[in-house]
């Protein structure tokens, strides 16, 4: 090596050591995460993404509730952050029309197609006025209360008898999920595909979603070129999402043609709509009747219905995970919601437990509230995305251009003092009580997890009854064990909120006044319609190869009084806040 070619190197390492010490003094000076030259904040994001949702939301709360993400200065990758009501509300309400979803939305959600949740315009204004028409319609409306108590008596009681009496550990997210998938294809097709039963079968649109999700909250992050490139070579997590876009067109246009064979042969069509009130019959019959047949029809209803797939399973199916998981770290608020459901259910000492109907549902205020904290601490849509058609100055004072992606983040505003007070991470039911009793009205733009503005999720009340139901049967029959033994809960980096390892749960019974027995454990198959009957308490001793001390909380309810006759331990297993 020369003298000349050695101080040359000198000087650029030098020159990079004064680059790095330069932009860590000014990262230091700021809460934000440093801007390298080319590459800009990516390094940063890239360390951070396994907590991403976390990592975002502390920034956001560093930096008052709104900052912007540099990507690569050859990329168009910025990114504008923002977890301000008054940002939120201007962005979803008030100039609604200036941030529609944008084409760079409709290219990473390609797998979306002209669904609801990926058009703008007049086919969106058709899409939701259709939606809503068939949401409101009575038949559908029974169609729905039918369809959940058929999965609760005849599939999820069955799956939490048999493990409650093997004194399994069990994933109560993988749990949800199934049960919320084949509620929703009975909704859409009039198909039961059967996922939830004691065996747990496979199936394979099913498991393909989840990892088709977490490629989609990738594309937001990876400079489009990219993720265009791994698509094209069909590799990666590309793949998965290129799988799952190949299952949903092979299941739906399968049914859309059967749907169409079978609506061409019935001399009755009229009688055969009044016999199927599934979506598809009702889709079909009411784009027809405003669009007619002609274009891609079948294309068409596919993606609508897919659509609506990913909201009845995942939405729902993590709502209702988070919320276990914030019972099982809080045992007092599970026993006021045990309390109540006694008190409005009337149920005395040796009757069979009655589900709720619709409108008992609604006097389930402790309840409402307990889901409602949940859905503020865990919004199952952790983020939306937005682009503006003008250039535009949002109420915080941030300069938006057209075209600029703004992500509204959702899980950060659940987590923000400025909204929420101080206690803002604690769960707290009584958030949402008013002092007679009642419930508190929250803005939509404050409370985002049914998103705000004309874009209002349209099953919201769908979903919230659903839960209900669900979290009702639950609770009264079972005491909820948290059984990670150690392993971090930790939210999977997806377009849906999911945790990355599951959340394992035992499930110790309370009441045996469930559903009569008619056939032992040993002798169900997935097929199985039986419900079973509980015994008193699962014996103490069942579980002592799982060196655990579970609650044994039946009650005698002589005197009127509910109550946890003797606790045990609990796991306290904590989110990691990173």
């Amino acid at each position: 090596m020369t003298f000349m070619q050695y101080h040359a190197i000198l000087f650029f390492l030098s020159c990079l050591m004064s680059l790095y010490f330069y932009f860590s003094f000014k990262s230091r000076r700021s809460s934000l995460p440093t801007n390298w030259p080319i590459v800009g904040m990516t390094p940063s994001m890239s360390w951070h993404f396994h907590c991403i949702h976390d990592y975002t939301a502390n920034l956001l709360k560093q930096n008052g509730g709104t900052f912007m993400y540099k990507g690569p200065s050859f990329a168009n990758a910025d990114i504008l952050f923002t977890s301000d009501p008054d940002n939120y509300n201007y962005i979803s309400s008030t100039n609604f029309h200036n941030y529609p979803k944008g084409p760079e939305f409709r290219e990473i959600f390609d797998i979306l197609g002209d669904g609801i949740f990926n058009c703008d315009s007049e086919l969106w204004e058709l899409h939701r006025k259709t939606t809503i028409s068939l949401f409101k319609d009575d038949e559908f409306l029974k169609l729905v209360e039918k369809t959940m108590w058929n999965n609760v008596e005849k599939k999820l009681i069955p799956v939490l008898e048999y493990m409650s009496e093997q004194g399994s550990r069990f994933d109560l997210e993988n749990i949800f999920q199934r049960l919320t998938f084949d509620g929703i294809m009975n909704l859409l097709l009039d198909h039961d595909p059967k996922t939830l039963a004691v065996e747990l079968p496979h199936h394979k649109l099913e498991g393909a979603i989840a990892k088709g999700e977490e490629t989609l909250f990738d594309r937001h992050l990876l400079p489009k070129y990219c993720w265009k490139f791994l698509k094209l070579l069909n590799t990666g997590k590309e793949k998965h999402l290129s799988k799952s876009f190949k299952l949903s067109d092979e299941v739906f246009y399968k049914f859309i043609y059967e749907k169409q064979e079978k609506g061409t042969k019935a001399n009755d069509v009229k009688k055969e709509q009044v016999e199927d009130q599934s979506l598809l019959t009702g889709f079909m019959r009411e784009y027809k009747d405003q669009t007619g047949s002609s274009g891609n029809f079948e294309k068409f209803i596919k993606d609508t219905l897919f659509n609506l797939l990913i909201a009845g399973r995942d939405t729902t199916s993590s709502a209702l995970t988070f919320f276990f998981y914030l019972l099982a770290k809080n045992p007092v608020a599970e026993n006021k919601i045990r309390e109540e459901i006694h008190v409005q259910s009337g149920i005395k000492e040796g009757e069979k437990w009655k589900p709720f109907g619709t409108k008992e549902l609604e006097k389930l205020a402790y309840l409402h509230g307990a889901l409602c904290e949940a859905l503020r601490l865990f919004p199952p849509v952790p983020i939306n995305h937005k682009a503006p058609l003008e250039a535009d100055t949002l109420p915080s004072g941030h300069r938006v251009n057209p075209g600029t992606k703004i992500c509204l983040h959702s899980y950060a505003m659940g987590r923000m003092e400025t909204i929420w007070g101080q206690d803002c991470l604690e769960f707290k039911p009584e958030r949402w009580l008013s002092k007679p009793g009642g419930l508190k009205h929250i803005p939509s733009y404050k409370f985002t997890a049914f998103h705000a503005g004309p874009r209002t999720c349209l099953g919201k009340k769908m979903s919230l009854i659903q839960m209900k139901f669900v979290a009702s049967t639950i609770v009264y029959n079972y005491q909820v064990e948290l059984m990670m033994g150690g392993l971090p809960i930790t939210p999977q980096a997806s377009v849906i909120l999911q945790t990355k390892h599951g959340l394992m749960f035992m499930i110790p019974q309370i009441h045996q006044y469930l559903f009569p027995l008619e056939q032992p454990f040993a002798q169900m198959s997935s097929s199985s319609s039986a419900a079973l009957f509980c015994t008193r308490c699962l014996p103490f001793n069942k579980f002592k190869s799982y060196q655990v001390l579970l609650s044994c909380t039946y009650t005698k309810r002589e005197s009127g009084v509910a109550g946890v006759s003797s606790g045990g331990s609990r796991i306290t297993d904590s989110w990691n806040d990173h």
